[in-house]
């Protein structure tokens, strides 16, 4: 259910200087959101994304009105392909001398495959945080086990937003850049198509993700804790919708806290005896 109110096509500013740069496919199953931070002639971007989405990335960055030199960090909250796989391409666009990698030191291990030519920088030796030039900090925030041993968080202090990476995300068809979740999904039955929409829940994409991605209940639940302790303005997911609003972000916690059946527990429920 692309959302038709918004302009897939070009950057999409979700606060000020803060872009999604990704790609929306009404067919896909799995989104996956790149997001670009502009701060004066400064940009970072948090996980670039996979080589198929490289030229759609790229221009919409340039579109943003950035000019690919201007990127001095490329942050990844793990080593996935989906975020990392065009790290090469990115570099040579880039073409940045003082261009790092930041990441925990679980995914740079992983990471120096795909690219062997930006240094690396770990999160726990920067004190976890990046400073830009203005005094502007992003604090990283570990979720280890969700789903990789090196999984974290970016915390913008300037405008609240919390980039959760795999925290938040979901598989879904009907997929919208922000989030269709209010206080009517709070006891909604998940299991049927949307009374308002018509469409398969929002909560249930989420909540298969979680089951499937997450490596247990006790991770899951160890992050979102992490989350409340938080002052959010938004949650800007590396899958799945942007969460916006209050209740969303509510709804969203409430339900995946009441998950049991999460990674290695939804596997032995589901393996045939």
């Amino acid at each position: 259910m692309i959302d038709e109110t918004l302009n897939y096509n070009e950057p999409i500013e979700i606060a000020e200087g803060v872009y999604w740069v990704g790609f929306a496919d009404a067919d896909a199953g799995l989104h996956c959101n790149p997001y670009l931070i502009v701060d004066g002639q400064e940009a970072v971007l948090l996980d670039s994304g996979s080589r198929g989405d490289f030229s759609t990335v790229m221009l919409k960055i340039m579109r943003a009105g950035v000019a690919p030199n201007q990127i001095c960090r490329l942050i990844y909250h793990h080593y996935d392909p989906d975020l990392c796989a065009n790290i090469p391409h990115m570099e040579a666009m880039i073409h940045n001398k003082e261009l790092k990698i930041i990441s925990h030191y679980e995914n740079n291990l992983f990471i120096n495959y795909y690219s062997s030519t930006s240094p690396k920088q770990c999160i726990e030796t920067l004190g976890f945080e990046f400073q830009f030039s203005s005094g502007r900090r992003l604090t990283f925030i570990r979720t280890p086990y969700s789903h990789s041993p090196g999984s974290f968080m970016t915390y913008d202090t300037k405008t609240k937003i919390l980039f959760s990476s795999d925290i938040f995300g979901s598989y879904d068809h009907h997929w919208s850049l922000y989030t269709h979740l209010g206080e009517r999904c709070r006891n909604c039955h998940i299991d049927k198509p949307c009374p308002y929409t018509g469409k398969r829940c929002q909560i249930q994409g989420m909540l298969t993700f979680h089951r499937r991605s997450m490596t247990s209940a006790k991770a899951l639940c160890y992050a979102l804790d992490r989350i409340e302790e938080l002052d959010v303005s938004l949650i800007a997911p590396q899958h799945g919708s942007v969460l916006h609003t209050p209740i969303s972000r509510q709804v969203s916690i409430e339900h995946l806290r009441a998950l049991d059946n999460v990674g290695i527990d939804y596997f032995l429920e589901e393996v045939p005896r």
